[in-house]
């Protein structure tokens, strides 16, 4: 199943159901999905080995383990040359407290998803690993005052 491979409805309700009970055991899968154990697990292995299926994790609460604050880092470079892009990439790669990097389009280079333990930690952070990261000119944050809705993944259509 590659991108040009057609994702059937009985591989999207798979997807879906998974993407919102991934301890879901695959005799329960199989039977919400209208299948047996045997073949409901063969799409899975093979959604899995087409990529389709990235990977399974558990969501884990951050207050739970220390983590107080979430901020939102809009930051530009020097330099947009592709090597200086990948560098700066490389970088935030290897910062545990970066959940997430998103290069876009237009003024901002990049907007990253940081986690800190408090504000003075997350200065730490900002003042010691991202302002002298690899071609970083500038760094915009916001400090988030309350989530409203998380949703992991992304909407499951009908085929």
């Amino acid at each position: 199943m590659g991108a040009t491979t057609t994702i059937d409805e009985l591989d999207r309700s798979i997807l879906g159901i998974l993407q919102e009970e991934g301890r879901i055991t695959n005799v329960e899968l199989a039977s919400r999905v209208g299948l047996t154990a045997p073949p409901c697990l063969r799409r899975m292995r093979a959604l899995e080995e087409a990529g389709v299926i990235k990977g399974y994790h558990a969501e884990l609460d951050p207050g739970s383990l220390g983590y107080g604050i979430m901020v939102f880092a809009l930051v530009s470079l020097r330099s947009q040359a592709e090597d200086d892009l990948r560098a700066f990439e490389s970088h935030v790669a290897t910062l545990p407290e970066v959940r997430e990097c998103h290069m876009l389009n237009g003024e901002i280079d990049f907007i990253l998803k940081i986690v800190a333990h408090d504000l003075q930690s997350f200065q730490s952070f900002l003042t010691s690993k991202l302002t002298p990261a690899p071609n970083v000119a500038s760094v915009k944050t916001s400090l988030t005052i309350r989530t409203s809705k998380t949703s992991c993944g992304i909407p499951v259509d009908p085929a």
